[in-house]
């Protein structure tokens, strides 16, 4: 029952709430939570009931025109976490909304799939048996009704009976069959079946870990992380924990990094759990997909929800257990505002829903390991693989020797082609990771030092040798490679392409190995959703003997045939200028290194660095997550990084540098005026470390402090009157997870 006045988000740009008035007609209908029309100047938009009141400050208030749906589509605890959100990230609450609600349950432009259903009515063996002389097609209908007494839709029932409509429509007019109207649920993994599996026996760190998921799902206590080795069996504590949240009449959300994680997690849990209880949420679903899953979800008809990111609003109806897998990977970040971390929308959710939340990874994030070290967060460490596998051997090799040695342009060091030699010998399977796509990195000019760089962008373009392309990574500017330098005053025809990406590591070895079975798997290669699941099936069954790919195969698949992994260039990314780089590097080749030897041969892992004794490289060879926590937690404390402080990164773009520089001394001088009681440190501006971007020069400011709450809402107001030129935007980023 309503209280006369509606508090209304609409869905336009404008960061606050409106008073609506409910007429009588509406009065039971409106909810907290309910999809409204509105009329709004003199148009008509559509906006979410967030609040109900008794009485308003304004004197004329215009009426809801009417009701969107029969049910409300937020409820009160997600709508409670959405303002949290535009409280923390200082963006607008109808942004937050938006991140709770998939975009096409708020165009409500899709509906459910209505098809026709038969059933099959009373025919005596005597009629039966007239049709089988005499309307053979009519008989296999009926006997395949017979196979399937719940009923089949129309259409499969004709494909598999290779009957005609027709013959459907004489049996319904004899009264054979019953043909109705049936909602048919569009499922991503319709059809497939898995066999049944049984919880397997626990190690006794596997069993102290369940026992504290157990006891928060039970008592809502304090968030958990699980940090566990690669193959120490993290998912079999997760499904362990569900079924027991399940046993509590409550239900589950699983988050993934990657979305081609979620074929293989839902292989797993619908294995394990009855498959009307899963559901699968993620960007790669057709509209109809989502939808349908979402509004399963919604109405209470499934209790475990799969998904990458976005699947922490999931509209679940008594939220027991969010469990956030490999909760330190980048790709819960969202780069868009609102810019949220999902790990930590699952744990602010998991508080207000008073339900348990489990982060697991082998390697954690500073920021949670720091929390747990704290006392905030829960620690239950899985430090051996199951069954007592070995971990893999770790072999660095020092890629400056090397290339003295081989004197020219190399991929493969000579160690790492003699192991991938034996293991096609023994018929093993290898994976090659490097975390760049492309056949080359630049193409540059021997003669003149031109390189082709990016328009647009303040980097050079990779070359693609397939389409013969130079692409821009960063807007996706594309162009033909050219045969000759393209500087008028050289013209030089021996241009040169330098650096490498998979594309060229997937020829170097189609070369050195001819015979041997190759697939490559980056995003250029991804062209289709159901590619993923395609090339990993594969994989697994042994018709691919080499995996290439980038981080989308580093972490989380189980492939016990890999006795090989290859890391083609382990410090890729430990000199950029971010204190976050010596991080991302030993987390990727742990992770990368885990796909080895899960199965019972033992693993062996060839890392090719050019910095072999960096601290990333050396504590990821021994396995040694503390130790490199230790060394880098000082770092952090010593200069005041997070996790030590939190940040927020302010981006000032423009398509005039000055403009852009000027704005952002003008927002600076704002802040100071500000922080000076509020113990902030700020840095900047200065030009961001990749200036220009998408035609766009970028400054940034950086702000770091010990109070982030206090931090935020002074931004929330100095950005809220701060006005910067028209062609000029700011962005925040709380807790950026990237600084480039």
């Amino acid at each position: 029952m309503s209280n006369g006045i509606a508090k209304v988000v609409v869905d336009l740009a404008l960061d606050r709430e409106f008073d609506y008035r409910i007429p009588p007609a509406l009065t039971d209908a409106v909810r907290v939570g309910s999809r409204v029309a509105v009329p709004f100047g003199r148009t008509r938009t559509q906006g979410y009931v967030v609040g109900l009141a008794d009485s308003s400050p304004h004197a004329k208030l215009k009426e809801i025109a009417e009701v969107v749906g029969k049910k409300p589509l937020l409820s009160d605890k997600i709508l409670e976490l959405t303002r949290w959100m535009a409280r923390y990230y200082c963006c607008r609450v109808e942004q937050a909304v938006r991140c709770a609600l998939p975009e096409v349950v708020r165009k409500a432009q899709i509906s459910w799939k209505e098809r026709q259903f038969v059933k099959l009515g009373t025919v005596s063996p005597k009629d039966l048996a007239v049709l089988a002389k005499r309307a053979k097609a009519q008989a296999r209908i009926i006997e395949a009704l017979r196979a399937n007494t719940e009923g089949m839709f129309v259409a499969r029932l004709l494909e598999q009976t290779n009957a005609s409509a027709d013959a459907v429509k004489k049996l319904a007019a004899k009264g054979y069959i019953e043909v109705s109207d049936r909602t048919e649920e569009r499922d991503p993994f319709g059809g497939e079946v898995f066999l049944p599996t049984e919880p397997l026996p626990l190690t006794a760190e596997q069993q102290l870990a369940l026992d504290l998921c157990r006891a928060a799902i039970d008592n809502m206590e304090k968030p958990i992380l699980i940090r566990g080795v690669t193959g120490s069996g993290k998912t079999e504590v997760y499904l362990q924990a569900i079924e027991h949240t399940l046993r509590q009449g409550k239900d589950s959300i699983v988050l993934v990094p990657e979305i081609s994680l979620t074929p293989q997690t839902v292989e797993r849990f619908r294995a394990r759990f009855p498959h009307q209880q899963i559901t699968v949420l993620h960007s790669h679903l057709s509209e109809g997909e989502r939808h349908d899953q979402w509004h399963k979800v919604r109405d209470g008809q499934s209790h475990i929800v799969i998904g990458a990111r976005s699947a922490v609003f999931a509209p679940v109806q008594a939220l027991g257990l969010i469990v956030v897998d490999e909760e330190h990977e980048n790709t819960y970040k969202q780069e868009d505002a609102p810019r949220y971390n999902a790990r930590d929308i699952a744990v602010m959710r998991a508080k207000l829903e008073g339900a348990a939340v489990v982060l697991g990874s082998a390697t954690p994030s500073l920021e949670s390991f720091y929390n747990a070290r704290c006392g905030r967060y829960s620690l239950a460490t899985l430090g051996r693989r199951v069954d007592n596998k070995k971990m893999p051997i770790i072999r660095i090799i020092d890629m400056r020797q090397e290339a003295m040695r081989q004197k020219g342009t190399y991929v493969l060091s000579n160690r790492l082609r003699t192991a991938i030699e034996a293991r096609l010998a023994k018929s093993e399977q290898t994976i090659l990771f490097l975390n760049r796509r492309g056949y080359a990195t630049h193409m540059f000019c021997l003669k003149c030092g031109y390189v082709a760089k990016c328009p647009n962008c303040s980097i050079a373009l990779t070359y693609h040798r397939r389409a013969e392309e130079l692409r821009c990574h960063l807007c996706g500017q594309v162009g033909p490679a050219p045969k000759v330098c393209p500087d008028p005053a050289c013209r030089n025809p021996a241009i040169r392409y330098s650096g490498m990406g998979t594309e060229k590591v997937e020829s170097a070895i189609q070369k050195t190995f001819p015979k041997a079975r190759v697939q490559r798997m980056d995003s250029d290669m991804m062209t289709k959703k159901t590619l993923y699941r395609e090339i990993l099936g594969a994989f697994r069954v042994g018709k691919i003997d080499i995996l290439i790919g980038t981080q989308m195969i580093a972490k989380g698949l189980h492939f016990p045939n890999v006795t090989l992994v290859g890391i083609i260039y382990a410090d890729m990314a430990l000199h950029l200028p971010d204190f976050r780089a010596s991080e991302r590097t030993f987390q990727l080749l742990v992770q990368v290194a885990g796909r080895a030897g899960r199965g019972d041969v033992e693993g062996e892992v060839i890392v090719q660095s050019f910095t072999p004794f960096h601290p990333a490289v050396r504590y990821a060879q021994q396995h040694d997550y503390v130790g490199f926590y230790d060394q880098e937690i000082e770092f952090r404390q010593e200069l005041r990084y997070p996790p030590v402080t939190r940040m927020a990164c302010l981006t000032i773009r423009s398509r005039s540098e000055n403009k852009a520089q000027f704005t952002a001394m003008a927002l600076a001088k704002e802040l100071d005026k500000l922080l000076v009681d509020q113990h902030a440190l700020m840095g900047g501006p200065t030009p961001a470390p990749l200036a220009r971007i998408q035609g766009c020069y970028r400054f940034q400011i950086m702000l770091r402090t010990e109070q982030i709450l206090r931090l935020t809402e002074t931004l929330g107001k100095v950005l809220a009157r701060f006005k910067a030129p028209e062609d000029v935007t700011v962005t925040v980023d709380i807790d950026p997870l990237s600084l480039l």
